[in-house]
């Protein structure tokens, strides 16, 4: 693995209201938009509208190819119940070659 096949590879943040993530993910792996979607339980702050808010909320850590950026981020905002939904989406900069390797297979399956 080189260093250009490693810029390939992004981490994409993405929060959901609980029990909605679960379908996120599953459609993101069904598209081939994503190879592997983890999913924890965490609790936001955040300031909205002019209140503060405190909820439990999903976080889901979309492992995908940059190729696909656009593509994903679209997509997740047509399924996603938040009108503003959190979508970041970070560089990796080191991994494993052969869960690189396997990522890539994964995403490029959309285009067999």
């Amino acid at each position: 693995m080189n260093n250009e096949d490693i810029s390939k590879i992004i981490i994409v943040f993405c929060t959901a209201p609980p029990g909605e993530a679960h379908s996120i993910a599953a459609k993101l792996i069904e598209k081939a938009l994503a190879a592997c979607v983890n999913i924890f339980p965490i609790r936001s702050i955040y300031r909205w509208e002019g209140s503060i808010c405190d909820e439990p909320e999903d976080l889901l850590i979309i492992k995908t190819c940059r190729d696909l950026i656009h593509e994903l981020t679209s997509y997740l905002v047509s399924i996603h119940p938040y009108e503003t939904p959190e979508v970041l989406c970070l560089p990796v900069v080191h991994g494993y070659d052969d869960y690189i390797s396997w990522v890539m297979r994964e995403v490029q399956k959309r285009h067999s």
